[in-house]
């Protein structure tokens, strides 16, 4: 376990269900919307309930079940305006965006929220979005190696001296780029939050050396432990602001009951959108088996496993609120500084997250310290 795991509570994120169809691609009941004012009630209702940070899902196209999607900045944005401890993480692709425009963004959008703005820095899997676009598809390691630039050139923007930025990289350059105000001076934090994910040795290599935070999709211990170890290697050789800390994507199913819960699990998978998992299979197995070495993110997903899209069900946070307490302070052992769940039904099932479950990681926790 890492000092920061050791001495700071377990944070908690959830993913904004800023894309129809829920978090996961069934035709099973989700009491859950993609609307603005659903929204902004979900984002009080889980800073009232132990949530640190909102995730806004990055989408651009109708695909494999989601038909609508809000943008991700606009939307965390909109949502941090009407919350007052929420930290919103807005997710957004290189290519599709210039950094020292996004680095402007971030800046506007940290003074209007008084320093809750953060983004996640998606390389991009889908091809057929930045195709649509007239955008090119760089092959897989060189979007990765253009993403390590990128939060390279966010970093430099957001923390150069008198005589603005200076950068020159094969992606991106930046001459004497003055940015005027500069984000919001927060203590403990060198600047706004960057957090990126993947699963690919390109992406482990990324989240060791430029990251801030390194975002696993969902794992078993073991899987899990490997990525921390891999990821903490590359920070032990990289000139970094602060130690890499670990988010980990898990889809939690919590009942008073361990039978209701796998029951919903059960009827999770069974009612699955067939056809849209499968078309959601074929193209991120494609992603992730472009990798040399085929570690890229999904190449090993089952079906079941994709009916949640970023493989939620393998951290198994599925049972009695005891049961996911234990499972989650065992993760924070092995690393996890925070975890990013999704829920079928959002707004009550944080509430029950709030009553139930954290009180229990909490007294955990102070078992482990």
């Amino acid at each position: 376990m890492s000092d920061l795991s050791r001495t700071e509570p377990l944070k908690f994120a959830y993913w904004v269900p800023n894309v129809s169809g829920g978090l996961v691609t069934s035709t099973i009941e989700q009491r859950t919307d993609w609307g603005y004012d659903y929204n902004v009630r979900l984002a009080r209702t889980a800073e009232d309930n132990g949530f640190d940070y909102a995730l806004s899902q990055i989408r651009y196209m109708a695909s494999y079940g989601a038909d609508h999607q809000h943008e991700a900045t606009g939307f965390s944005l909109a949502l941090g305006l009407a919350t007052e401890r929420l930290k919103v993480i807005a997710a957004v692709h290189p290519g599709l965006w210039q950094p020292a425009v996004l680095a402007k963004w971030v800046a506007t959008a940290d003074h209007l929220t008084k320093g809750r703005i953060a983004v996640n820095v998606v390389s991009g899997w889908l091809k057929d979005e930045f195709t649509a676009m007239g955008e090119p598809w760089l092959e897989h390691d060189e979007r990765y190696r253009r993403t390590a630039e990128f939060i390279r050139v966010l970093r430099e923007i957001w923390t150069a001296g008198e005589g603005g930025a200076e950068f020159t990289g094969d992606f991106y350059r930046v001459h004497g780029f003055d940015l005027k105000p500069r984000p919001v001076d927060v203590p403990g934090r060198p600047h706004p939050e960057i957090f990126q994910g993947g699963n690919s040795t390109a992406a482990r290599r990324n989240g060791g050396t430029v990251s801030d935070w390194y975002f696993s999709n969902g794992k078993d211990y073991d899987g899990f432990t490997e990525q921390v170890e891999e990821v903490r290697a590359h920070a032990r050789t990289a000139d970094r602001p602060q130690p890499v800390r670990f988010g980990l994507n898990g889809f939690m199913i919590a009942r008073d009951s361990e039978s209701e819960a796998r029951e919903t699990l059960r009827e999770i998978v069974a009612k699955a959108n067939r056809p849209a998992v499968e078309g959601f299979r074929a193209a991120v197995q494609q992603a992730g088996n472009s990798t040399g070495d085929g570690r890229g993110m999904w190449a090993d997903s089952s079906f079941e496993d994709l009916v949640q899209y970023n493989d939620g069900f393998r951290t198994q946070l599925i049972g009695t609120p005891e049961q996911i307490a234990d499972r989650a302070i065992e993760y924070k052992r092995r690393g996890a500084d925070l975890l990013l769940l999704g829920f079928l039904h959002f707004q009550e099932e944080v509430e029950y997250f709030g009553a139930k479950v954290l009180p229990l990681i909490r007294e955990k926790e102070a078992a482990l310290a």
